[in-house]
């Protein structure tokens, strides 16, 4: 179950900011980032993000419960993390920082540790 909670955590987390991004941007942007979404090709992007959470992180959550799957859902889980933080990283020195995303950041960068020593630590899941 240890090695499981990495999956859990992270598939759970991802899957509701999935749904923040894309469940009703209209409505939700402006209340929790105060910002507009009003173009419609703004909202289908969201909307995107929202089935490409939602799909990674039912994977992850897959992963935790079949062992067959735990290997490619953990490295999923740490490209797509290491991935996202990069991009964060990126964003702050080129940007600025961010106080909302911030303890994303965070999060982000302790999610990917994790599988990363996770993957170190139950080298018996390899996949060839």
């Amino acid at each position: 179950m240890k090695k499981n909670l990495n999956l859990i955590l992270s598939g759970i987390i991802v899957i509701v900011a999935g749904c923040v991004y894309g469940g009703h941007p209209s409505y939700l942007m402006p209340l929790l980032l105060d910002y507009q979404v009003e173009a419609l090709e703004l909202k289908n992007m969201l909307r995107a993000l929202m089935g490409i959470y939602l799909g990674i992180g039912v994977f992850w959550l897959f992963g935790a419960y079949r062992s067959t799957f735990w290997y490619a859902a953990t490295l999923s889980n740490v490209l797509f993390m290491g991935g996202i933080s990069f991009g964060r990283i990126v964003s702050t020195f080129f940007d600025g920082v961010s106080i909302p995303f911030t303890p994303a950041l965070v999060l982000e960068l302790l999610f990917f540790a994790w599988g990363w020593y996770n993957l170190k630590k139950y080298p018996e899941y390899l996949s060839d």
